[in-house]
């Protein structure tokens, strides 16, 4: 049997190895942060992160109505607690770019129900995926369809920071206009509402480069976690709903309608 002595190829090739396995094992340190996995986007996931976290909204109960919005991230909600919290009206996700579904919606639309709030499905937008019109046909399709019994509100469409990746979703403001309006005009000739919109001001302004002509069709869902809404998106005067709260009740997101009840229920009868 050999014998290697100091100088002989093998210590240097151990050491090699060594420091080949050191390199390898510094190369694979996970990354600090991922991307988040597709379709686990939800209303409101770059609000803080883009524009902070103020504080929360004088009780108005009188001439506001307390809602909710969910998705798969709330699982199984406890809707009996929400109601007993004074909580009237509630938003599903149903459905992200023509990918995916909510496992959950069918639990959140009709728990809601149930208890006796009245509430909506909402799609979670990637304009970098598919057009427009596709993405509202999946929306009408699996979910975010309306119909007149005083109950159901109008599908909403989640337009806002994209979290996996170019904020803008890689468009220009015309581009991410045209999508829209795509998305807003095939929701109207399949179910014969105007979908709501739901987005914050900055991001508005910075992707659509503050484009004012929805405002006369389209009711607008502002997300603002703050005390007061704040600037509104340009064209419109008022909103009809307001997110202002993640850390709320029981499900984190928290929403302000801008009327008594009985405005929720004009809306969910067109």
């Amino acid at each position: 049997m050999p014998v290697y002595r100091p100088g002989s190829v093998r210590p240097r090739r151990l050491s090699l190895a060594g420091l080949l396995l050191a390199a390898l094992t510094l190369t694979f340190v996970a990354p600090a942060s991922a991307a988040p996995v597709r379709g686990s986007a939800h209303m409101g996931m770059g609000v803080v992160a883009h524009d902070g976290r103020g504080g929360t909204p004088a009780g108005t109960r009188a001439t506001q109505t307390e809602g909710v919005d969910v998705s798969s991230h709330q699982g199984d909600v406890d809707w009996p607690a929400l109601w007993s919290g004074g909580v009237r009206w509630a938003y599903a996700k149903a459905t992200e770019g023509t990918y995916y579904t909510n496992p959950y919606f069918a639990h959140q639309y009709n728990g809601s129900y149930t208890v006796g709030m009245i509430r909506g499905a909402y799609h979670f937008a990637t304009p970098d995926t598919t057009d427009g019109t596709t993405q509202a046909d999946y929306f009408v399709d699996h979910g975010g369809g309306w119909s007149k019994d005083g109950r159901t509100l109008p599908g909403a469409l989640d337009i806002e920071w994209n979290p996996y990746g170019d904020s803008c979703y890689g468009k220009t403001p015309s581009a991410m206009v045209t999508w829209i309006r795509d998305f807003l005009d095939r929701y109207r000739a399949r179910t014969g509402r105007d979908a709501v919109l739901y987005t914050a001001t900055s991001w508005w302004t910075a992707c659509t480069g503050g484009y004012d002509g929805f405002a006369a069709t389209t009711p607008l869902w502002i997300a603002r976690y703050a005390s007061a809404v704040g600037t509104l998106p340009a064209g419109w005067s008022t909103y009809t709903m307001w997110q202002y709260t993640s850390t709320g009740p029981t499900v984190g997101d928290h929403d302000r309608f801008n009327g008594a009840l009985d405005r929720v229920v004009a809306l969910a009868n067109g």
